[in-house]
């Protein structure tokens, strides 16, 4: 049996949130769609799906498998109704991990304006501090969404329109204690490229965007993410000296207090792939064959990071989700 690596896709990040209706409808105001929702009443537990599906998205109509760039919100039942009931958002000492979605968007003033109006909450607005062409809005839990533009803030500071059917999941970000073993792991046992690194050695980080399909943009104009126009990328942000502290941990998101749970890849063949991951001696959460649920399986990355493997459908159908 073989796999191959470059046909994988960074399929979706997971969240666990208090009130699914508020949770969805701040996505949908992003310009989502509720694509595919798993009920699950016995275990007391739904998944909700959401991407972007516009004639204009990246991956318009395909079988959720078949995507990058998905959203998936996990609700716990009862949650919603219990006033105690807390997400951490990863941004939160002593919980830091997970650090944030990020949405690339048309129009960036626009769609912040958009958002603001609509009663939203920001942690950083484009006029707060000196990064001017970032903003970050906190979804109906806390949790960060990083929004960037896909053209100069100077090509659209006059426009006031903002079209939700051109934006893209871009990435999510986590944080890593070793950048070394980090990229490792994620190119070498993932197959996933470095695409591209921005170095800010003043402020002591590093972030470092992977992902599969398509390289950077490398002619994207002055002051653009050379890759604002792709989905389903993997942001690292290392910040100097972690590595070198014994004790130094992040949060998962899965041990207590519960946030984010994981990112997933899907994959060309599931046997083959997680053969391959064998191989390369990963460190296994849950085997295929562990548990009741043969149809999926969560690798280790060197932080602890979940990360579910799952079968892409349009390659080779396994699951009737």
């Amino acid at each position: 049996m073989a796999t191959d690596p470059t046909s994988y896709k960074l399929n979706h990040s997971m969240l666990r949130v208090k009130d699914p209706k508020r949770s969805v409808e701040f996505y949908e105001f992003l310009g989502m769609k509720l694509i595919q929702k798993l009920p699950n009443p016995d275990a007391k537990f739904d998944l909700y799906f959401l991407a972007y599906d516009s004639p204009k998205a990246v991956s318009h109509a395909n079988h959720w498998t078949d995507r990058e760039g998905i959203v998936e919100l996990t609700h716990n039942y009862g949650t919603e109704n219990d006033p105690d009931y807390k997400v951490a958002n990863g941004n939160q000492e002593p919980h830091r991990g997970f650090g944030h979605l990020c949405i690339s968007v048309d129009n960036l003033q626009a769609a912040c304006q958009r958002l603001e109006d609509a009663g939203y909450k920001f942690q950083k607005k484009l006029t707060d501090g000196r990064m001017r062409h970032i903003a970050f809005v906190l979804d109906p839990d806390g949790y960060w969404v990083e929004v960037i533009g896909q053209k100069q803030l100077e090509q659209t500071e006059n426009e006031k329109e903002t079209d939700v059917n051109t934006y893209r999941m871009n990435h999510t970000m986590i944080r890593v204690k070793d950048a070394e073993k980090s990229l490792a792991f994620y190119k070498d046992v993932m197959g996933m490229q470095l695409k591209r690194t921005s170095e800010n050695e003043k402020n002591g980080f590093n972030l470092y965007f992977l992902g599969y399909g398509a390289p950077a943009n490398e002619s994207a104009p002055e002051g653009v993410s050379a890759t604002a126009d792709q989905e389903g990328l993997l942001e690292l942000t290392w910040n100097y000296g972690t590595e070198n502290d014994a004790s130094f941990k992040y949060h998962n998101g899965n041990d207590q207090p519960q946030g984010f749970g994981h990112i997933c890849i899907s994959v060309d063949d599931l046997d083959a792939a997680c053969a391959r991951f064998d191989e390369k001696k990963v460190n296994w959460k849950k085997r295929l064959t562990d548990g009741r649920m043969k149809n999926i399986a969560f690798v280790l990355d060197p932080d602890g990071y979940w990360i579910e493997v799952v079968q892409n459908e349009k390659l080779k159908t396994r699951s009737n989700w």
